[in-house]
């Protein structure tokens, strides 16, 4: 047997949202829906398709490494310079590669409990320790406070997703403001907005990107996964201090976006209006689930994401085994501490309705 890294015994393999295709096989069933993974129900931009059509010729090519349109295309959208740029094979790859730059054995990283799993296992991977604070009980709300009480001198990362999966919390930015100022400058502060689009137009969140030229050690990170409906391309990216940047560049694989990857997230970075109409679904969306779930026997974490924590009160994982029966696939919690949650992504009218209605019959056949 050939030695293996020792940091991997503590590690399991990531389990992804079940894809339709193999509860269709497994099940024998014509129709189901998914909700398990926070895509955008409308899918991509018809501009990113046609695009992606258009080039599809140039599939034998490889990328451009350092994806040029698509840096100056960001950066002028964002406002930024095109060296406070970096991307990636989504935004979960710029984490492991700061984990590598970065965290080593004898250092730590500091993050919420029920967080986004990921920043823990890459940590776990490169030897470095991970200080996971609990949460506020109320409405699972990231202890922001008890994080920055928590930095020591070998703290090198502080992850905030702000806000959060899977339990939706958004801290407000003052607070969030209020551990940055405690992040010392030999600490990185990874403020993770995957979910941006659907919480700027709140009055509690402020865009960190306003404060990154004050914070030279915060990286923003976001992605094309979610309000721009690429999820199935993988590309992700991050804001920073250049010299940030340059560091994590290093380890950066050559043509970790794809030709594909960087010709759609150029194209739908130009259809505003198909990130609003997104956005619209999603709130109306919200609106129908929140109602729906009200007068079942469960409880609702309230969610500035494109998705909701239910807590259904038993264990999870029979009631997403019954789910899956009458095809709708939502994300059990047990693996993120919350063993009696199901997350649910926001669907089109239609889905969120079907949702509803096997949540109902789940509930109702397990009543003694």
């Amino acid at each position: 047997m050939i030695p293996l890294n020792p940091h991997l015994a503590s590690l399991q393999p990531y389990p992804p949202g079940k894809p339709i295709e193999e509860v269709k096989r497994e099940l024998g069933l014509d129709r189901v829906i998914k909700l398990a993974s926070n895509e955008n129900p409308l899918g991509p931009s018809p501009r990113a398709i046609e695009a992606l059509r258009a080039t599809a010729s140039e599939l034998h090519l490889y990328p451009e490494g350092h994806a040029h349109e698509l840096r100056h295309a960001l950066s002028e959208a964002l406002g930024v310079a095109p060296e406070r740029l970096i991307f990636g094979n989504g935004s979960d790859e710029i984490l492991m590669l700061v984990a590598l730059t970065f965290l080593r054995p004898g250092t730590n990283l500091i993050m919420s409990r029920h967080g986004f799993i990921r920043p823990l296992q890459h940590a776990t991977l490169v030897g470095a320790e991970t200080k996971v604070i609990d949460v506020i009980p109320r409405n699972c709300e990231q202890d922001v406070e008890a994080m920055a009480f928590a930095i020591d001198g070998s703290t090198r990362a502080v992850y905030l997703a702000n806000p959060n999966n899977p339990t939706g919390d958004l801290v407000h930015h003052e607070r969030v403001r209020g551990l940055l100022a405690h992040v010392p400058s030999d600490c990185l502060f990874l403020c993770d907005a995957a979910y941006h689009e659907y919480c700027a137009d709140r009055e509690e969140y402020q865009d960190p990107l306003e404060w990154i030229d004050e914070f030279p050690n915060m990286l923003v990170l976001r992605t094309f996964s979610k309000a721009y409906g690429l999820a199935g391309l993988r590309c992700g990216y991050a804001v920073g201090h250049p010299d940030v940047i340059r560091e994590i560049e290093r380890v950066r694989p050559p043509f970790n976006v794809t030709r594909s990857a960087q010709v759609g997230a150029l194209a739908a970075l130009g259809d505003q209006g198909h990130i609003d109409r997104g956005i619209e679904v999603n709130r109306a969306g919200m609106v129908q689930l929140e109602r729906g779930l009200a007068p079942l026997d469960v409880t609702v974490i309230p969610s500035a994401g494109n998705f909701l924590l239910v807590d259904v009160h038993r264990p999870c994982g029979p009631v997403f085994e019954a789910l899956l029966r009458r095809g709708v696939i939502v994300r059990p919690m047990a693996g993120y501490s919350l063993p009696s949650c199901v997350r649910v992504s926001i669907g089109t009218e239609e889905q969120n309705a079907i949702f509803l209605g096997a949540l109902e019959e789940t509930l109702s056949e397990a009543k003694p």
